[in-house]
């Protein structure tokens, strides 16, 4: 667990680099999940993974608003364990809870609708049922994705890293021995396809939940930091609160999710439209891995950032936010070199398709300046959370994605002769602004010039009994 108290510069590099890897390794993990899917589905059938991706594209980005909701708790939870107040931490993590329920149910109106919905959006006649069959299986999961997130959050904000870690990691080796076993029905179990997929991560998911509410219980991880159920978890205030952290939290994530969908339907437009998305498509693809790196060091730097304003020291809290700028940046700073240098090779990886090949390369070096962008404004976006400020983000992305980033792609891309490039220069300027706004922002109203209270500090008079 990471020291609350101001240490020198040097030791907090260290501070937020101990809180940042451990939820890059988590995020990579948690990421390969569906390239695992996606992996073993190619191998069975073109139309199963076909199904399974448009299902996934369909669920995910409403499961992501709603994980987004629960990371609410993460301001509470990092400036109350700053603050010493168990009791703060252990109401946070109960409310949360409570708010997976109807979190659950709207996910599951969702998932009910997804065959008609995807119709309705012009899409295969033959692949929405499949994508449907998928999401349903997927639903047994929902409120466990949803748990493991509220859980996520409580060890995190408490500077608690590795189990989540370790469990995302072996849920990954979880998760392809049951596609091994219900995608192409090995063992004597039935071949279920697509719908075997949905299923395995239904009970990866359950693995999850319930390998880290050992994994707490068996090391005591939740000492000083619990309290019994009672009808405080329910009390409208604290679920209120967790809400208004995290309602601007998940609209901040939706908004950058459905751009990225945007922009992969302008790609569409673009040319005969499908050499066009499958580059676009692959482009994303290296553009999300490498992702898991900043928004690591954005977890990282949002725990750190909270637990010191919890503590009171405001300075020492903008000193790590700055650190998390600077991290964050060298770290897609090498992920741009890499997309400019192996620019040639790295396609190859996905494909054996010459002109997409050649697109996706002369594409990377524009998705290089975007990286760089990219994890500025994550890591920005971060270090607004643990401050608590989660509205300002919410405010900042729908800006630099809809008033600048969309607009610039869908001019540069559909009027100009830039084609995909133009698309990319598009997202790449709008994040560019983001990571500015951010950068602005902290400095001009960071920890350090916030006067507001700390969240930790409010029911400081509780105990643990």
């Amino acid at each position: 667990m990471t020291s609350t108290t101001s240490i020198e510069p040097r030791g907090e590099w260290r501070a937020v680099w101990a809180l940042s890897w451990p939820a890059i390794v988590a995020q990579i993990g948690q990421m390969l999940l569906g390239v695992v899917d996606t992996a073993m589905l190619g191998n069975y059938s073109a139309e199963s993974m076909a199904g399974t991706q448009l299902g996934h594209n369909w669920v995910m980005p409403f499961a992501i608003v709603a994980m987004g909701v629960l990371l609410g708790m993460d301001p509470i939870v990092s400036q109350a364990h700053g603050a010493r107040n168990g009791v703060r931490c252990a109401r946070a993590l109960q409310h949360g809870l409570v708010l997976c329920v109807p979190l659950t149910l709207a996910l599951v109106a969702v998932v009910l609708v997804t065959e008609p919905m995807l119709l309705a959006m012009g899409q295969s006649a033959k692949l929405a049922p499949v994508a449907a069959d998928y999401t349903l299986a997927l639903l047994p999961g929902m409120p466990l994705f949803l748990v493991f997130a509220a859980l996520r959050s409580y060890l995190q904000g408490r500077g608690i890293t590795h189990p989540v870690l370790w469990i995302s990691v072996g849920a990954n080796l979880l998760n392809a021995f049951c596609n091994w076993l219900l995608i192409y029905g090995n063992w004597g179990l039935p071949e279920l396809g697509a719908t075997g997929a949905g299923i395995s991560t239904s009970i990866t998911r359950l693995a999850m939940v319930v390998a880290l509410l050992v994994w707490i219980r068996a090391q005591r991880l939740h000492e000083g930091a619990w309290l019994p159920w009672s009808r405080a978890a329910l009390e409208r205030r604290g679920v209120g609160e967790v809400l208004h952290h995290g309602v601007p939290t998940g609209l901040q994530l939706g908004l950058e999710v459905w751009a990225f969908a945007g922009a992969a339907f302008l790609a569409g437009r673009i040319g005969t439209g499908e050499l066009e998305v499958a580059a676009y498509g692959t482009v994303l693809n290296m553009a999300s891995l490498s992702f898991m790196f900043p928004l690591g060091v954005a977890i990282g730097t949002s725990t750190r950032v909270g637990n010191l304003i919890g503590a009171n020291d405001r300075p020492a809290a903008q000193r790590a936010s700055w650190i998390g700028f600077k991290l964050g940046g060298a770290l897609m700073l090498a992920w741009a070199l890499a997309f400019i240098v192996l620019r040639a090779e790295l396609p190859k990886i996905y494909w054996r398709e010459a002109a997409v090949i050649a697109l996706c390369a002369s594409t990377l070096p524009i998705a290089a300046a975007f990286q760089v962008f990219d994890g500025l404004q994550a890591v920005g976006s971060g270090i607004l959370r643990g401050m608590g400020r989660t509205r300002p983000a919410a405010l900042i992305n729908l800006f630099a994605y809809y008033g600048v980033a969309l607009p610039i792609a869908w001019w540069l891309g559909l009027h100009t002769q830039l084609g995909l490039h133009g698309v990319w220069t598009g997202l790449a300027i709008g994040l560019a602004v983001a990571a500015l706004l951010y950068i602005e922002y902290v400095r001009r109203a960071g920890p350090d010039r916030d006067v507001a209270p700390a969240l930790g500090s409010a029911c400081g008079v509780e105990t643990l009994d």
